[in-house]
């Protein structure tokens, strides 16, 4: 990637009445940090475990079960009825620390007016320890996590509809920060301004070109800056 940010329609205003809303992994801290690598070994040995597989069998049901579920954790629910309190503290089991401090968002973040959400396909309890790690934790109103969100993924409709009631959230008014394009679809026919965080990795790619991303960058810290000085 060459381009810091690509400016695909006219930045929005962010006033006291805004709402942004961020994900949390690989968009509030660099990809490179790599903690998904972490989880992912840990649902394979969750799945090895409770299914009493092989690796390569229970790596298969794994990836399988992500394909067509969104998560497998929620083909693991669908089909093997687990306690799903149960695999979240064991996959979000990870060392945090690879995620250095980040005062310059937290000064970014300070800098914009406006409620500021987290909306995560993960735990609320790994979503709390890593704002610890980087320093931001007191910035945001308030977490939607998997359990909120009827253990039902990011892109499906459902999770998005919830968010905006439970918060009471004017879409329009909203800013949604993503890493996967795929998810920030429904965000725009929503209404919300749509901005995609662009790490490079490929499986985060689909959707990239969909014109209901209305901007794109690979350093959100200087796009929030960008905000602050339009707004």
């Amino acid at each position: 990637m060459t381009t810091s940010s690509i400016k695909r329609s006219a930045l929005p205003q962010i006033d006291p009445n805004s709402v942004l809303i961020f994900d949390l992994d690989n968009t509030l801290y660099p990809s490179t940090c790599d903690l998904f690598s972490q989880v992912s070994d840990l649902i394979g040995k969750y799945v090895r475990d409770m299914l009493k597989l092989e690796a390569d069998a229970a790596h298969r049901v794994q990836k399988d079960y992500f394909h067509r579920y969104g998560t497998t954790l929620r083909g693991l629910m669908t089909e093997h009825d687990i306690d799903p309190a149960d695999y979240l503290a064991k996959v979000h089991d990870i060392d945090v620390s690879v995620v250095a401090p980040a005062p310059d968002l937290a000064q970014a973040l300070d800098d914009l007016p406006g409620r500021k959400l987290i909306f995560t396909n993960a735990s609320r309890g790994h979503a709390e320890r890593v704002m610890d790690q980087l320093g931001i934790a007191d910035r945001f109103e308030t977490i939607f996590d998997i359990v909120d969100a009827d253990y039902i993924p990011k892109p499906q409709q459902q999770p998005y509809d919830l968010l905006l009631r439970r918060d009471g959230i004017d879409p329009t008014r909203a800013v949604y920060f993503e890493d996967m394009a795929k998810n920030l679809l429904p965000a725009k026919d929503m209404g919300m301004t749509t901005v995609w965080i662009n790490t490079d990795l490929e499986w985060a790619q689909n959707g990239r070109d969909d014109p209901r991303i209305d901007h794109e960058t690979n350093d959100i810290i200087g796009f929030l800056r960008s905000l602050a000085a339009a707004s």
